[in-house]
Order: structure tokens, then sequence, then C-alpha cells
């Protein structure tokens, strides 16, 4: 891959993903799969004035052996040194930047049970310091190619074209062309907020989901919630792109305020496994049924991991006709094929998109509507001919999504 697009992609993560400034901490999440693009990540950073650089280095094969070997007490189990990090990041609020290589097959054979009883361990542990940096410190998550992943995507190519092309799509959807990458994402970010603000002013109280597909579905929305997309604000920490790439705009429903069913237009994975074909339905707000064709007990056990995981969190809408979806491409990872299409997600809320919520109680947020949840999972319904209606507070409808993308 040319040495300029991936200067310029490191540039991208950290002037316009974690928008690194002078006297800023940095953390870096890394796979071991591109030492050479992490590093530069980490010049650039310090280019940006970044007073520190850490990189957490980890792999998916070791983590796999610890699921296989560690129990569940020890996996539950939060260490002093982890504490201690829990504690500096709500105190000092570092940059974060997550580089996800993952594999998706990477937890194939692990006791799914098990990894699910860990989690419930350890999230009360931690869950004080997470409600801590809420909404408060910048992040980004961007991507870059490893083996296994690029022959995912790939799996008629050999290893090193498999890369080469999955790099190719990356750089393309992350919309590194050559050009300015910031001043792309700047004009990029001013589409997204345009488009929040006319949502905003419609005052919707409801979406209609319906597809033909079997997608027939509608969630209730909560009073005053704002919409978010593109870039957000850390209060005293600045403007910050926290997917890249990114097409959606999002808000959180109210929770326990869904009916009907929503039919996955797209693989999930989950826990390193992949949930396919799918279709989730909803009574009286909470999930009342799954059915997949592959993996229906990990569907099941993941809406059961506590009460907000059988809810939902947010709603985003993607245009179907998305640079992501464009490519034709199954990425088999989140980070791109939630925006390829409109989703929708289970577990928690976005607390900073209501004003004061941040410093509410749990208790005080689920009063407002706002669900709460140690998980978060988006997957994908879009369809080519989806169409979504709003009703606002009057009764009036208006046509927010028809035949897939954008209606207003």
């Amino acid at each position: 891959m040319e040495r300029k697009l991936l200067n310029d992609y490191a540039r991208l993560i950290v002037l316009q993903g974690g928008h690194v400034l002078k006297g800023d901490i940095v953390w870096i999440n890394a796979g071991l799969d591109q030492p050479e693009f992490v590093t530069s990540v980490v010049e650039q950073c310090y280019k940006a004035g970044a007073k520190s650089v850490t990189v957490y280095w980890h792999h998916d094969p070791v983590n796999k052996l610890g699921y296989k070997y560690e129990s569940v007490s020890s996996l539950g189990s939060v260490s002093p040194m982890n504490l201690a990090k829990f504690k500096y990041w709500t105190k000092k609020l570092p940059v974060v930047i997550h580089i996800v290589s993952d594999d998706p097959d990477a937890m194939k054979g692990v006791n799914q049970g098990k990894v699910a009883k860990a989690m419930a361990k350890r999230y009360p542990k931690i869950k004080k310091y997470r409600d801590a940096i809420d909404g408060k410190y910048k992040w980004c998550i961007a991507a870059v190619p490893s083996k296994a992943w690029a022959k995912k995507v790939f799996p008629n190519l050999d290893e090193e074209e498999a890369i080469e092309a999955l790099w190719a799509a990356i750089l393309k959807t992350s919309r590194v062309d050559g050009n300015d990458p910031v001043k792309n994402w700047d004009d990029h970010n001013a589409f997204l907020i345009n488009q929040r603000k006319k949502l905003e002013s419609f005052g919707l109280k409801k979406l209609i989901y319906k597809a033909s597909n079997g997608t027939d579905f509608q969630v209730e929305l909560i009073d005053n919630m704002l919409w978010g997309g593109g870039c957000e604000v850390a209060p005293n920490k600045g403007q910050f792109n926290p997917n890249i790439p990114s097409e959606e705009v999002f808000t959180t429903p109210m929770r326990g305020k869904a009916e009907g069913t929503l039919v996955a237009s797209k693989p999930l994975s989950y826990n390193g496994e992949l949930i396919e074909d799918f279709s989730i339905s909803f009574k009286d707000g909470k999930v009342c049924s799954v059915k997949a064709r592959k993996n229906q007990s990990l569907l099941e056990k993941m809406v059961k991991m506590d009460e907000g995981a059988s809810m939902l969190g947010e709603v985003a809408l993607v245009p179907f006709e998305s640079p992501i979806n464009q490519t034709g491409l199954l990425f088999y990872e989140t980070l791109f094929d939630e925006n390829a299409c409109c989703h929708v997600a289970l577990g928690a809320g976005f607390p900073e998109l209501y004003e004061g919520a941040l410093d509410m109680s749990p208790e005080q947020r689920k009063e407002v509507g706002i669900n709460e949840s140690m998980i978060h999972v988006d997957f994908m319904i879009g369809t080519r001919d989806l169409s979504i209606v709003g009703v606002d507070k009057n009764g009036k409808q208006i046509q927010i999504f028809k035949d897939g993308t954008w209606a207003i």
C-alpha cells in the first residue's frame, strides 16, 4: 500500500479521530498485526503535541487461551493493576485510540457460557469507573488488516493480495483518497450534523420500520433526546470522531417501548463468533424471541446478559448506498458493517445525548428512559427497500427513509 496513504490515514486517526492536542496523554489499544502502522500513529500523536503515548498490545490466540484455561472467577476478577489503570483513566481522561484487526473467527470453539459468566462477574467491578468517564474523554476506533481478517473478507485471494485488498477497502471507506483526509472529514461531518439538526427539529415521538424481508417494527423516542453522528464533543477536551469510518446518525430510544420484529440484513460478529440469518422480536419493549440459522444459542445468551440486554439502546440511520455498502463487501467487523446500512443496538444507551444525564444516577437515567446494560451490540437491519416513518407529538407522519435512503 502506498506509503503516503498510510501516513494520511495515521494522521487522520490522530487529528480527526482522537483529536490529539498539545499536552494530551494517549493510550493506544492494538493487535500485533501492524506494528509499523501503529508506530506511525504513535509518531503522529507526538507530532500533534501529545505529552505521552502508551501502546497496549493484545493477541487473539493469547486471549483465547485465557478463556480456555482460566476459571470464571479468575476471568471475572479485576487485578489491582487494572483497577489502578481505571482510577488513572477517570482522573486524567487520556485520549484512547483503538486500532482493530481482530480475526472474526478468533473465539470459535470457546465456551460462550463461560465468557458470559465472566463478563457478568467483571462488569459490576468496573461499572463505576465506566460511568465516571462516559462522555468525558476523546476516543477513536479505526482498523488495519490482519492476515486472518483479510482472508475472511477475501477468501479467494492469496494472503498478500487479501491484505492489500482490505487495506484499499479500509482507506476508501475512511475517505483517505490522496487529498487531505481531515478536510474530507470536515465536509462529511458537516453533512451528518445537518441531518442531526433536521431530525431534532421534527420533535419525533416514534419511528416505524418496514421492509420486505419481514422487518415490521416501531420504537418510541425520548423527549428532548439529541441525535448524534459524525463528530462528538468531550467537555473541556474538544471535538473528536469516535468512529472512522462512520456514516450513521443515531439516537437513544425509550427503553422498554418497542414492538415488532427486526430482521438482520448482515451477520453479527459477537464475542469472536458469527451469528447469521437472524431476527429479533420485541413485545412490551423487550426481546421476546430470537431466531438464527447459525449460533442461535449465542444470540439467546447475549439478550440475557442482564436486564438491559433485552432492550434497545440505539437506533441508527445509515443510507443503503453508503460508501461501505457500495464496496459490496461483508467486513465481518461491526465498525464497518454497522456503517453500511441502518442498524440498532441492544444494551446501553448514550446518556451524553441527553442534557444533564452524565451527572445523573443510573436510576435517574432509567427514569428518563435511557437503557443501562453491560453490553452494547449493534446489528444491521438496513435493506434496499427499508422505509422509516417518524411520528411527531401531534401524530404527523414524516418519511425519514424511503427505499433504504434519506428522504429528508
